[in-house]
């Protein structure tokens, strides 16, 4: 079992460079399949998530090749076949080629988890709109079949009922080869759809307005190879900015697009984090007494739900009490219960989690309850006197490239360790 191993309560110095957003390539490699040419990914993290879409696509025919942060994706292989079960379902975003392969080949068939309950469910808004365009949905034991009725699906008017970036992206993929036109209203605005949207633009397709809640496709015929380079991770950002203002003594993060985490720089302005911001980096200083803030999540361009997590722990070196609200993941709750191990005077109270900043934390063995959570710990294991263990690790290298060297490089005593 991999373990983290973090001796904490010692200050880092340095630059750290972000990498590749991890959010923008799970979408961009199922993108790529619809390419009837060689499809190039410059600035590819090196995360799980993408070990595991590699896997996929590989079983599927497709050719991938990595060197370092660049991926080469051909398809000229690929072919129409059930998804892998189980390895379908290894990652939640595995569900972008759901709509690639109905773009693709007006047909897909894929793996549901067990035992899962057909009635309200996250992909919703995703299906609503394959039907929109001519889908037929089926499903047989644990496995649902998408299908255009005549092999082609056709142009529509969508309106998400809810802001979903999964949905968003997912509709795109499936209408930039459907015939006439397609119209996404109530659409995310996430700097990742824009992403996906200039991949696929520079494929060939016809989508305006990626960025805004209104986004339009005209279908085309046939989409062609292309490079592309993958925007920054504004959470990863955002996650190493916290760190450097909570344990930090000049930190510089370098390759950040700021007008992807205004509203994030915004809520550390409000606390008192002392920051210069540049074209393409922000420099961190080391800080001095902070302001315990509320925190509110809304779709961006609002506070990022993402970030509220690895926020937590710097909330926590703050002088006076507040509450955080997600209002996007109203669970995204499971760091809370790993903070209070190491003495954090925090907890979950209603629909909010309230927090009492300026007590020490103290080193324990914690777990990772999901990606972002994870993080939060990483960062309150190096705020932390003693020695902090983290379990579910797993769970940390799906999003965030190289972690242990990077945060090494800065003067941390972090480790990857092996247990039995």
């Amino acid at each position: 079992m991999k373990k983290i191993k973090i001796t904490g309560n010692r200050p880092l110095s340095g630059e750290i460079t972000i990498s590749g957003a991890k959010n923008s390539v799970v979408a961009l490699m199922p993108a790529a399949i619809l390419a009837d040419g060689i499809v190039t990914l410059d600035g590819v993290p090196n995360i799980s998530d993408v070990d595991s879409l590699i896997a996929i696509l590989e079983i599927m025919g497709v050719s991938v090749t990595r060197d370092g942060e660049t991926l080469t994706i051909d398809p000229s292989g690929l072919k129409s076949m059930p998804m892998p079960y189980g390895k379908i379902n290894s990652l939640r975003a595995s569900y972008y080629f759901y709509g690639s392969l109905l773009g693709r080949f007006g047909t897909a068939t894929v793996g549901l988890p067990g035992g899962c309950d057909l009635g309200p469910r996250p992909i919703d808004l995703h299906l609503k709109a394959f039907e929109a365009m001519g889908a037929e949905i089926s499903y047989e034991g644990d496995t649902m079949t998408l299908k255009a009725i005549d092999g082609q699906l056709y142009g529509a008017t969508i309106y998400m009922d809810t802001v979903s970036v999964g949905a968003t992206i997912n509709t795109i993929l499936a209408a930039v080869k459907a015939k006439g036109r397609t119209v996404i209203e109530n659409a995310a605005r996430e700097p990742e759809i824009i992403d996906v949207a200039t991949l696929l633009n520079n494929m060939g397709a016809r989508i305006r307005g990626a960025g805004t809640d209104v986004i339009t496709i005209e279908g085309v015929e046939s989409l062609s190879g292309t490079r592309h380079q993958v925007i920054p991770d504004r959470i990863e950002a955002g996650t190493y900015v916290a760190l450097a203002a909570a344990v930090g003594q000049g930190v510089r993060v370098t390759n950040v697009l700021y007008e992807h985490l205004e509203s994030f720089i915004a809520k550390l302005e409000e606390m008192g984090v002392r920051m210069t911001v540049s074209e393409d980096s922000i420099f961190v200083e080391e800080q001095g007494t902070l302001k315990a803030v509320n925190v509110q999540t809304s779709p961006y361009p609002g506070f990022a739900t993402d970030l509220q997590q690895p926020l937590t722990p710097l909330l926590l070196k703050a002088h006076g009490q507040a509450t955080i609200k997600d209002t996007i993941y109203e669970k995204r709750i499971g760091h809370v219960a790993e903070l209070a191990r190491m003495s954090a005077d925090i907890e979950v109270k209603g629909d909010r989690i309230a927090y009492q900043g300026g007590k020490r934390l103290e080193g324990a063995e914690v777990k990772a309850t999901d990606l972002r959570a994870g993080a939060a710990l990483v960062i309150a294991g190096l705020m932390a006197q003693g020695e902090t263990i983290i379990s579910n690790v797993e769970f940390i290298l799906r999003g965030y490239s190289n972690i242990i060297e990077k945060l090494s490089a800065l003067g941390a005593d972090i480790q990857l360790i092996e247990e039995d």
